[in-house]
């Protein structure tokens, strides 16, 4: 059984049953089934599904909102938010898959030899592709797979237990993997798809800096410091977690830095007024103040927070105030772990030398954030940072544009932009060689040639009696109703090799799409997604 909780009160929400095994089997028999018919559909079709999909979650936004904050206690105003990004992954990936699809024409020299050979390299599926996404952004996390994987597969969801990954992975009918959440299950998932030979792809937890240096603009730094580390209330992979500030501005910016975090509203999530709701579990407040305790025990100063937060009718809630520690030894083990709430740690340094060094301190690499004007400090930030993204004044954020991931124990592989989408696509080299044409002997006269025997009634060895056709799959009829929706829709251009154009080196178009020239949506009750 699993179980939903609301973590503003403690109440359940819902109960659902895992998957039976029968049922599973199904599903993937299903998946299986679809991954060879999927890839015929023509692009046009696969985006007008997706365009679709996004006038659909626009359309359900306050449902699907108010469905996340009472299932994990984000803020409502946040998830509000996740919806409407969603919806513009969704957008993006129907806008610029044509161009990440494309088959790219490679010039090649072959002077030397009498052949002439054309050459191209071509983006096809994978297959069945397992993905195991986590809790703390419910719809983004699947969505930023979702899209690039419906525009160039297809998708479905599997309500299953965590036992119940490792036998869906070993099924053969999976291909691949890709999943995001704790170091211990990324670590379990990549060790099986690699005795399994699958190819996988992990996005795990992070211990970002926040680098804040003499040339900043304080108040902005300062103002983004508490919302780099409360976002999400806390729980977020790439939510800033150790402050790093230069001496000559340090004291100015821990008066306001503590501040700005006591002053925080922590409350009802559902209330438009509140900063920061509850975390998700029972678990995640005692794993805090375990780590709050360990910090103490290290030389830490708790400045403000570092305990449970009561609220009004929500004394069984998931609250932790918001948390500010400073002095901890930087070589001390709690310095080396994620914590995932609004807790922040406080580093005082005297270079960028020093900044540089500590903020590599870490066994994880997914983002940095660095407060500079100096162009030379950017310089050497972007190039000695061991992280997957580097952002300069401004918050790290995930972007549909931009490649996501990290290195070190944050995990390999990317996610977002053309990157991610190609990281479960197979690469494929494709070599056509134009060679003379034989010469033939010249045929014997009619008088001399053998007699043509007559076509034998039964099949011989050689001969296949004609087969019959497929029975149609669950996903084919499900295209085909949809597809009565948009009857007059314009084919995609062939993908012969023939017909190509060499890809030229401008950027993916980033614009805004243009919803006048989105097809008309078809009727809901119509609509299946899997």
């Amino acid at each position: 059984m699993i179980q939903s909780l609301n973590p503003a009160n403690g109440k359940l929400f819902r109960s659902f049953d895992p998957l039976t095994p029968e049922a599973l089997s199904a599903k993937l028999a299903l998946a299986a089934s679809a991954a060879k018919t999927y890839p015929k559909e023509t692009l046009d079709q696969r985006m007008f599904w997706m365009r679709r999909l996004a006038a659909l979650l626009e359309a359900d936004i306050e449902e699907l909102a108010v469905t996340m904050t009472s299932e994990m206690g984000k803020t409502l105003v946040s998830a509000r938010a996740e919806v409407s990004k969603c919806a513009a992954g969704c957008r993006y990936y129907a806008d610029n898959a044509a161009h990440i699809l494309a088959p790219e024409r490679v010039p090649t020299d072959h002077s030397d030899s009498l052949e002439q050979k054309d050459c191209y390299v071509r983006y096809d599926p994978l297959g069945v592709i397992l993905a195991v996404m986590p809790w703390n952004f419910p719809l983004w996390q699947v969505f930023r797979f979702l899209a690039p994987a419906l525009m160039a597969g297809v998708f479905q969801t599997l309500l299953i237990e965590a036992r119940q990954v490792e036998h869906v992975l070993n099924d053969p009918r999976v291909a691949a993997v890709t999943l995001t959440g704790s170091e211990a299950a990324g670590r379990a998932v990549a060790a099986q798809a690699g005795w399994l030979v699958k190819k996988s792809v992990l996005e795990l937890g992070g211990s970002d800096p926040f680098i804040v240096l003499p040339s900043a603009n304080l108040d902005v730094a300062i103002e983004n410091a508490i919302k780099a580390r409360c976002i999400n209330n806390g729980q977020s992979c790439i939510a800033a977690k150790r402050f790093i500030v230069h001496e000559s501005i340090y004291a100015e910016f821990e008066k306001r830095f503590v501040a700005g975090m006591a002053e925080l509203r922590v409350g009802d999530p559902m209330l438009e007024t509140t900063d920061l709701g509850p975390l998700a579990t029972p678990q995640a407040v005692e794993d805090l103040l375990q780590q709050v305790t360990q910090a103490r025990e290290s030389g830490g100063r708790v400045l403000t927070g570092g305990s449970r937060a009561f609220v009004e009718d929500g004394n069984l809630g998931n609250y932790f105030q918001p948390t500010v520690i400073a002095g901890v030894m930087p070589n001390a083990a709690i310095c080396q772990e994620e914590f995932f709430g609004p807790v922040a740690l406080l580093f005082r340094v005297a270079s960028l030398d020093e900044a540089i060094d500590l903020a590599n301190d870490t066994p994880f690499g997914l983002a940095a954030t660095a407060w500079t004007s100096d162009d030379a400090e950017r310089q050497r930030l972007a190039v000695e940072i061991q992280a997957g993204a580097v952002f300069f004044n401004t918050i790290v954020a995930s972007d549909n544009r931009l490649p996501f991931g990290g290195i070190k124990r944050s995990g390999y592989g990317r996610e977002l932009s053309a990157i991610g989408m190609r990281e479960f696509l197979n690469t494929k080299t494709v070599v056509v060689a134009e060679v003379p044409a034989p010469t033939h002997p010249t045929p014997p006269e009619a008088s001399e040639a053998e007699p043509i025997p007559e076509p034998s009634a039964e099949p011989t060895p050689d001969t296949v009696p004609d087969q019959p056709a497929d029975k149609p799959s669950e996903f084919q009829h499900i295209a085909d109703q949809l597809r009565k929706f948009d009857p007059n829709k314009p084919t995609s251009p062939s993908a012969d090799p023939a017909n190509l154009e060499p890809i030229q080196s401008e950027p993916i178009p980033t614009d805004p799409p243009n919803d006048d020239d989105t097809p008309p949506p078809p009727d809901d009750s119509m609509l299946h997604l899997r």
